[in-house]
């Protein structure tokens, strides 16, 4: 079993940053990736970006330039930095991380105000 506990979320006015974070604790070795996903209001849930055991990184289209995702395995943590913020990066963002099976934290808003 892992535990994810996300911080960092808040309100903030377009064009701004914010970072975000997520602790795992628990069977850490099962873990390979980790993520962020994010949920907007009406919207299914997708992926913003994720990052391997290996430090291999994937984004979605949408932030690709504007967020990084880092992953820092001896304090077993994930962050997220968002720059340049736009109100569509509006949502519940979510850690999550899978192995053989997968952990999702229970969320952090992020609100971007126009």
């Amino acid at each position: 079993q892992v535990q994810l506990v996300e911080s960092g979320g808040g309100f903030l006015q377009a064009g701004g940053s914010l970072r975000l974070s997520c602790a795992a604790s628990g069977r850490i070795s099962d873990i390979n990736y980790m993520g962020w996903y994010r949920q907007a209001p009406g919207k299914q849930r997708e992926q913003v970006a994720r990052i391997s055991s290996v430090g291999n990184t994937n984004y979605a289209d949408s932030v690709k330039g504007r967020f990084t995702i880092s992953r820092d395995s001896a304090k077993n943590t994930v962050s997220l930095q968002m720059n340049s913020l736009k109100p569509d990066d509006t949502g519940v963002y979510y850690c999550r991380a899978w192995g053989g099976y997968s952990y999702w934290g229970q969320g952090t808003q992020v609100t971007v105000s126009s």
